[in-house]
């Protein structure tokens, strides 16, 4: 799956053009997108003042606290724009299927803070993390990014920076890398240098920014999104990933800054959202171990003994000598057999070799 977190939105963003915008991103490949407020100047003072003003456009992620992956039908009805109310709708059981066009991404909904004194943002972050899907934070000086980096309350999901301009610092490798080691991710938004052609000081300083980010991160911990403003802006895949191997970041790891980067930085925010503290989760019994209990059982059959599932339960008990052995855990763990031959036994230690030894003498002494 292909993702797209930065895909930027405002209140008086059309609604037709919203839905081009999303109809395009899916015929490109993109699976999942992110619509962005950037939250610019005061912050509110109160939590219940925080709102979220993105619309809900389709169901949530699987990640999230009610999201589904085998949802057959999705039929959301949108307010797009204050007055416009849209119909959103997609059947998968229908016998006619719908045209790609038709159809559109997992849309989640994201805010991003510009940050300039650390001091007035920092204890209001977990209140914009409640209110939207994604949290980002973007530093305007060296001390709200060594901020960003080290000392925020709750690591933000990404860090965007505005690469177009002219940072005024250096990134160094230990601020950066400690950011990653945290969790947090670096996003670099193609769109800034679309949007810059017609002057060339802002693609030269966003090209700059770049190689020194990838300089410091070594290309670990990167997220590439649009950052598109309209359709136009977005681009394909395939030629985003060659576009940064122009800037130094290799193939492989920015296709994964378009994968597998990315829906990290989605899963582990759904995580937070839908366990306890973003530690503990509930999952379901019979998804989470039916299928292994079926190996388990039919492991131990083959085996001849009494099994027990896998998962780490004892295991059966050894009929020589009565003591417990260890039990078999998890699928693969068959022995082999070869020309129609039974199973062999399981590796015995020294001390039970050694006494088996000892009863098949004391057998043949008796029987002599």
């Amino acid at each position: 799956m292909l993702y797209d977190l930065n895909i930027t939105w405002a209140p008086s963003t059309p609604a037709a053009e919203l839905e081009r915008t999303l109809r395009f991103a899916k015929n490109l490949g993109y699976d999942v997108v992110a619509l962005n407020h950037t939250v610019n100047g005061s912050i509110p003072t109160q939590p219940s003042a925080i709102i979220n003003p993105i619309p809900l456009l389709t169901p949530p992620h699987p990640s999230f606290p009610g999201g589904s992956s085998t949802t057959t039908t999705n039929t959301t009805t949108a307010t797009l724009k204050s007055g416009t109310t849209t119909n959103l709708s997609t059947t998968a059981s229908s016998a006619a299927p719908p045209a790609p066009a038709a159809s559109l991404p997992t849309v989640l909904r994201r805010a991003t803070v510009v940050v300039t004194d650390p001091a007035t943002t920092n204890y209001r972050l977990p209140d914009f993390a409640r209110a939207y899907d994604l949290l980002a934070v973007r530093p305007t000086n060296e001390k709200a990014f060594s901020w960003a980096c080290l000392s925020t309350t709750e690591p933000p999901a990404l860090i965007s920076l505005d690469l177009s301009a002219f940072l005024g610092w250096h990134i160094h490798h230990r601020t950066a890398m400690a950011a990653v080691a945290r969790g947090s991710r670096f996003e670099i938004c193609y769109g800034q240098a679309l949007g810059g052609a017609a002057d060339p000081r802002l693609r030269a300083n966003f090209i700059g920014n770049v190689i020194g980010l990838l300089r410091a991160t070594k290309g670990r911990g990167i997220v590439v999104s649009s950052g598109a403003k309209a359709a136009l802006g977005l681009r394909a895949p395939a030629d985003v990933v060659n576009l940064l191997a122009v800037w130094g970041l290799g193939t492989e790891k920015g296709a994964e800054a378009l994968g597998a980067g990315a829906r990290a930085v989605v899963v582990n925010e759904g995580i937070k959202r839908r366990g306890f503290r973003g530690v503990v989760d509930i999952v379901e019994p019979a998804a989470a171990a039916g299928g292994d209990d079926a190996a388990g059982r039919k492991e131990g059959g083959a085996n001849g003994s009494e099994g027990e599932t896998a998962g780490g339960v004892k295991g059966k008990k050894n009929k020589q000598n009565g003591k417990p052995s260890q039990g078999q855990q998890g699928e693969g763990q068959a022995q082999k057999r070869k020309n129609g031959e039974s199973a062999a036994q399981p590796n015995l230690s020294k001390r039970q070799a050694k006494k088996q030894k000892q009863e098949a003498i004391d057998v043949l002494k008796a029987t002599a």
